[in-house]
């Protein structure tokens, strides 16, 4: 297996696990709050910087450290200060991406391209960490800014539904469609699709059966889409 992919791979990962599924929301609010006086500031960008270095064996950690400690540390003080928006959240998480393919590089300047990925067969165990990974906080904030304009509409959107509900039914259902679009089992998905479709028009309330739907379908799409991408890969 090429290790220069296992390794890029592997940085993504840590990324996504230590700015997403480790991050609680109150440390995000804390941030954007108290900026550089907040302590989950800190906390924050000592975590990523831990996890890429743990991640990637502590090799070259003496260099690695500091340029994720610093460039996470400016990055994320740039977001803290910007309105907050959908945009903006684009932009951090390319900056972010960026110096990690940057510290890839550096790292392996003989890799000119990324077609190595076509040949996986080690490196399997990380393709699907990094695409479970994904599938879990990342897409959910970003379903989340997508379908913020319809969640408005919704009279007493957060009184008539339980905290964190549907943030734990959507990782888990895109969890589930990953692995049965691996597996090829489309009728499974096809059923578990229609079950959820008849239990949210059963409740008559309309404008909050559309926004589940629509919620869904963007879920459910992304979810297959990396299913069929890593089914390529492994």
């Amino acid at each position: 297996m090429n290790e220069a992919i296992i390794w890029l791979i592997r940085l993504l990962a840590a990324h996504l696990i230590s700015d997403f599924l480790l991050q609680p929301d109150s440390w995000v609010e804390a941030k954007r709050e108290k900026q550089l006086r907040a302590n989950e500031f800190w906390y924050h960008i000592t975590l990523v910087t831990f996890f890429t270095v743990l991640f990637t064996g502590f090799s070259g950690w003496w260099w690695i450290a500091p340029t994720v400690f610093i460039t996470h540390f400016l990055i994320d003080w740039w977001k803290c200060q910007s309105k907050k928006s959908w945009k903006m959240f684009l932009a951090d998480q390319a900056l972010h991406i960026l110096v990690i393919f940057i510290i890839w590089k550096i790292k392996f300047p003989e890799e000119n391209t990324l077609t190595d990925l076509v040949n996986i067969s080690e490196s399997s165990f990380w393709i699907v960490l990094f695409a479970m990974t994904f599938l879990t906080r990342p897409v959910g904030v970003v379903i989340g800014m997508l379908t913020a304009q319809f969640r408005k509409q919704i009279e007493k959107f957060d009184k008539e539904t339980l905290a964190k509900a549907g943030t734990w039914i959507g990782i888990l259902e895109r969890l589930v469609v990953f692995f049965l679009v691996l597996i090829e089992q489309w009728e499974a998905m096809g059923l578990l699709v229609a079950a959820k479709s008849i239990i949210r028009l059963k409740d008559g309330d309309q404008k909050m059966s559309e926004y589940v739907l629509i919620g869904t379908l963007i879920s459910i799409s992304v979810a297959v889409l990396t299913g069929y991408i890593v089914s390529k890969l492994i």
